[in-house]
């Protein structure tokens, strides 16, 4: 596996997305694909998986290792813009048969049930109407008792491509 985890914090992402932070050194590998994109609502981080050939090839069997990115210095003058774009909001439609979950508090709930140790090592996710549950790293030994939480939650283990995961589903 040619792939690591980048930990942001929502405050880093919003900043860098607003332009108030100096621009990340070459570290980042020119090659890197965006394969995951989760917000972890706990942490308050955003974590993205990427991979890249650059990255030193690991098994399957150990967790994903961190990517740690490097600030460069300020610039000493700002670049100058190419071109605007202007981005305009349209309002859509939403279906009636679609019921809404507040993702603030599924989570919240599900997250009772773990103990702090677990909650430490997953990622907790709405999708749909199933709680995505990512491990943030390679479990060993916890892995049996995470499980069994989530079974008796109604969840269950799905193999995904890159990253297997539990889903568990939402009761209303």
């Amino acid at each position: 596996m040619k792939i690591r985890i980048i930990k942001l914090t929502t405050e880093l992402l919003v900043q860098l997305l607003q332009g108030k932070l100096p621009s990340f050194s070459s570290n980042f590998p020119s090659d890197a694909e965006l394969l995951d994109l989760k917000l972890d609502l706990f942490s308050k981080q955003v974590l993205a998986i990427v991979r890249s050939e650059s990255f030193e090839d690991i098994a399957e069997s150990y967790p994903i290792p961190e990517f740690n990115l490097t600030t460069a210095g300020e610039p000493k003058t700002a670049p100058k813009p190419i071109g605007t774009v202007k981005l305009e909001s349209k309002p859509e439609a939403k279906p009636t048969n679609v019921r809404l979950i507040q993702p603030s508090k599924t989570p919240t709930r599900m997250e009772n049930e773990f103990s702090p140790e677990q909650r430490k090592l997953l990622s907790f996710t709405v999708k749909g109407d199933c709680v995505v549950v990512k491990p943030v790293q390679f479990l060993k030994a916890e892995w049996e008792d995470i499980n069994e939480v989530v079974r008796s939650l109604g969840g269950k283990w799905v193999k995904g491509d890159i990253i297997n995961y539990w889903e568990i589903p939402v009761q209303g």
